[in-house]
């Protein structure tokens, strides 16, 4: 974390043209990455039905403004105030519809395949205003600010990852008794080696010395690699070469990659740093077998 992010602006514009470069082809894609609870934004079609579906689990609710539904047997008709949150819902699971009621204030259409649990949604009216929608799952409820634009059909995709890591964790086979101390010995061994640079024999170490673009008021550099052990270990030096102390944390290395392997431990050698000065960084991750 550092006083001011330069990256933030920079973000917000690669966005936007990932954007605009991906609503240039027809059925165009958006996964979105995010977690229970949280907000996020997506382009809705003016003109077709889009698509919205959850990773690796079926869609059970929808709330929102809605004006008519083919998902539930009857829709609530009361209009919203302006201003207020979305209380009309639906469920792709419900039973099967009679004659969706209507919402004259509503916002959207919605279609559910039941089959599939994903739902198919289109803005009524020409309002430029974008539309609320909570989606959930068994895992969680995500916000959706859906902006409305002049677009093919397209699917929107939500993926998250932690929900994804908990079902993958529940059911994986328990480690055998021993087993987790003995992981976390093999963590201690290999930062003490990192640190000290006196690497034990079953450790292979490889000098790297290679630049790494981080942050505009940052020279990262990744000087050398240990591997062993079901593990690799990176160490890295950091300068800061603003004109402001800078504040480290280790989340901010905690980063996936899914060549090099999830991120099992992170540990920085000074936290702050005034202009100038250098710290070490040390990254350990699981290794990621052929």
């Amino acid at each position: 974390m550092r006083p001011t992010d330069p990256r933030t602006g920079a973000l917000r514009v690669a966005v936007a043209l990932a954007l605009a470069f991906g609503l240039g082809s027809a059925n165009a894609l958006q996964v979105i990455d995010t977690r229970d609870g949280a907000s996020i934004e997506a382009i809705l079609s003016i003109q077709e039905p889009t698509r919205i579906r959850i990773e690796g689990a079926p869609i059970t609710d929808v709330f929102g403004n809605i004006y008519s539904s083919g998902c539930t047997a009857a829709q609530a008709t009361t209009a919203l105030p302006a201003g207020m949150a979305p209380s009309a819902g639906t469920g792709p699971q419900a039973a099967s519809p009679i004659t969706p009621a209507i919402n004259p204030a509503g916002e959207i259409v919605i279609e559910c395949d039941r089959d599939k649990g994903e739902i198919y949604v289109r803005p009524v009216g020409d309002g430029k205003k974008p539309i609320n929608l909570f989606v959930s799952s068994a895992r969680g409820t995500y916000t959706l600010l859906l902006r409305r634009a002049d677009t093919p059909a397209d699917t929107i995709v939500i993926r998250d990852k932690a929900a994804l890591q908990r079902r993958a964790d529940a059911s994986a086979p328990r480690p055998a008794p021993g087993s987790a101390a003995s992981h976390v010995r093999s963590l201690k061994a290999l930062l003490v080696a990192m640190a000290s640079e006196r690497a034990p024999t079953d450790i292979q170490v490889e000098d790297i010395g290679q630049p790494i673009t981080l942050w505009r008021e940052a020279r990262f550099t990744l000087e050398r690699t240990y591997r062993g052990r079901g593990l690799v270990g990176e160490r890295y030096v950091l300068q800061n070469v603003s004109e402001a102390p800078m504040v480290l944390t280790e989340q901010e290395f905690d980063r996936e990659d899914d060549e090099a392997g999830s991120v099992v431990g992170v540990a920085i050698e000074h936290h702050n740093l005034r202009p100038g000065e250098r710290t070490l960084v040390f990254v350990i991750r699981r290794e990621v077998q052929p």
